[in-house]
C-alpha cells in the first residue's frame, strides 16, 4: 500500500495463504522464533517494562485480548492531526502486538511484553474514511516527527517507499537528534526489485531491518542492499487479516512484522538498562548479532547477523562502550551530534567499518543467501544463524538503548 501525501510508503508485508479461520488460541503455537531466541529466558531477566515504543502505522486497536492495557492512547498528541488512532488495515495492530501483545486470550505474545505502544495512525493507500477521517490522519513525515517529541525510546516504522524525500528525511535526522532508535523494515521487494531499498530504512541513523525464515536464511521477498543493518523473524507466523479483527491470518510475511521483532528486542535491553544511550543499545544490538563472518564485513542480505537481545542480557559484564560515540558514524557519514557529544578520543569503542553499496558482497557472499532455500556461493551462508541462536544457546548474551546520541547506517 502506497502512503499517501509527502512520504510514499508501502506497508511491509504481504500475507500469503490466508487463513481467515484460524484460532486466536494458536496464534502462539505458530510465533515458532520464541523458542531458539529463547523469549521465556529472556523475560527473567526483562520484559520491556518502563519502554515506549511509538508504532507509526496504519493505527492500533488497544481492545485486542493481547494489547489492552498495552496501548498508551492518551499520549498521543491532542492536536487536530492525531485525533484519530484506530487502525484501518490490522497491519498496525499486528505490529503492536508483536512488539508488546501479552498474549492474553491466546493473541500473539509480544518479545517485549513488558513495554507500552504509543500508536500513530498515518496515511497509506488502503484508508478507508472520509474527509473527516482524512484529517486527523497525518502523513508518516508528520508522525515522525511527532513521535520524536515524546518520552518514547524507540520508534518503529514498518513501512517504506522507493525514493528519498526531503521532508521525510529531516523528520527522520530530527528525530535522531532526539536520541530515538529509528527502525525500519527495509521492504519486500526481494523478487522484483532487485536491491533496492526503501525509505525510510535507506536514510542514515535508521536501523534497516530484514526478515529471516526458519531455517535461518534472509526470506525470498524481502530487499537487499547496502542499508540491511539486522535481521530477525519475518515470516511463518500469524497476523490480523483486516480491520474487522475477527481472526488471525497465518503466513501473514514482511519485514514489517522483522521490524516490529527488532524494536522488541531492543525494548528488552533498554529496560534491563535504562542509563544506556541509542548509541549503546546500537552497539550492543552489533556486537552480539548472530552470523558466521567477521563484524566489520556487514552483508548486503543480513547486515550484522540476527538480533540476539539474550546474549546481553544474561552477560552482567558485558560492556556497552562509550554513550557518546555513534557505533556506526562511518557509514552514517558522521556522527549527528559529534559536535555536542562528549569527547571520544580517548575511548575503545568497538565500531563497525564503512560500506557502500559498491562495496556491498554480491550475491551468495559474506551476509547469507540472496533468498530462502537458496544454496550459498560462501561458507558463510545465513543458515548458521538459527543455529547461533538455539543450539548455540548456551550461552546466552543481550544489550540496551538511551540519550540523545545516534547510531547509523551504511552510506549511499
Amino acid at each position: 500500500m502506497r502512503a499517501v501525501g509527502a512520504v510514499v510508503g508501502v506497508l511491509a508485508v504481504s500475507t500469503v495463504g490466508f487463513a481467515p479461520n484460524a484460532a486466536a488460541s494458536d496464534a502462539q503455537s505458530k510465533q515458532w522464533y520464541l523458542g531458539p531466541m529463547q523469549a521465556a529466558k529472556m523475560w527473567q531477566v526483562s520484559t520491556g517494562k518502563g519502554v515506549k515504543v511509538a508504532v507509526i502505522d496504519s493505527g492500533v486497536n488497544p481492545n485486542t485480548p493481547s494489547l489492552k492495557g498495552q496501548v498508551l492512547v492518551d499520549e498521543v498528541p491532542k492536536s487536530a492531526s492525531y485525533r484519530a488512532t484506530d487502525d484501518y488495515l490490522g497491519h498496525g495492530t499486528t505490529m503492536a502486538e508483536l512488539i508488546a501483545g501479552t498474549g492474553a486470550g491466546g493473541g500473539l505474545k509480544g518479545l517485549a511484553p513488558g513495554a507500552k505502544i504509543v500508536p500513530y495512525r498515518a496515511m497509506f493507500d488502503g484508508f478507508k474514511g472520509g474527509t473527516e477521517e482524512k484529517q486527523k490522519t497525518p502523513d508518516a513525515t508528520k508522525a515522525i516527527k511527532a513521535a520524536a517529541d515524546t518520552d518514547a525510546e524507540i520508534i518503529n516504522m514498518s513501512f517504506g517507499a522507493q525514493g528519498p524525500s526531503s521532508k521525510e528525511k529531516a523528520a527522520i535526522e530530527y528525530a535522531a537528534s532526539k536520541g530515538k532508535l529509528l527502525i525500519a523494515a527495509v521492504g519486500n521487494g526481494g523478487q522484483s526489485s532487485g536491491d533496492t531499498i526503501d525509505y525510510p530504512a535507506a536514510y542514515h541513523y535508521v536501523v534497516g531491518v530484514t526478515a529471516s525464515d526458519e531455517a535461518g536464511s534472509v526470506s525470498k521477498f524481502a530487499s537487499a542492499g547496502g542499508y540491511v543493518d539486522f535481521a530477525a523473524p519475518g515470516q511463518d507466523f500469524p497476523g490480523w487479516c483486516d480491520a474487522t479483527f475477527r481472526a488471525y491470518c497465518d503466513d501473514v510475511n514482511g519485514t514489517s512484522a522483522a521490524a516490529a521483532i527488532a524494536s522488541a528486542s531492543a525494548a528488552l535491553l533498554w529496560s534491563a538498562h535504562p542509563d544506556w544511550t541509542v548509541n549503546q543499545i546500537t552497539r550492543a544490538l552489533i556486537d552480539t548479532a548472530g552470523r558466521s563472518w567477521p563484524k566489520d564485513k556487514p552483508g548486503k542480505y543480513l547486515g550484522y547477523g540476527a538480533v540476539r537481545p539474550r546474549m546481553v542480557l544474561e552477560n552482567p559484564d558485558y560492556n556497552p562502550g562509550p554513550a557518546h560515540v555513534d557505533p556506526l558514524a562511518k557509514e552514517n557519514g558522521g556522527d549527528l551530534l559529534a559536535k555536542s557529544a562528549a569527547p571520544s578520543s580517548s575511548s575503545s569503542s568497538p565500531s563497525a567499518s564503512a560500506s557502500t553499496p559498491s562495496q556491498a558482497p554480491a550475491k551468495g557472499s559474506t551476509g547469507g543467501t540472496a533468498a530462502a532455500g537458496s544454496s550459498a556461493e560462501s561458507s558463510d551462508d545465513s543458515n548458521t544463524l538459527w543455529i547461533a541462536l538455539g543450539a548455540v544457546a548456551a550461552v546466552l548474551v543481550i544489550g540496551g538503548v538511551g540519550a540523545a546520541v545516534l547510531r547509523a547506517r551504511r552510506a549511499r
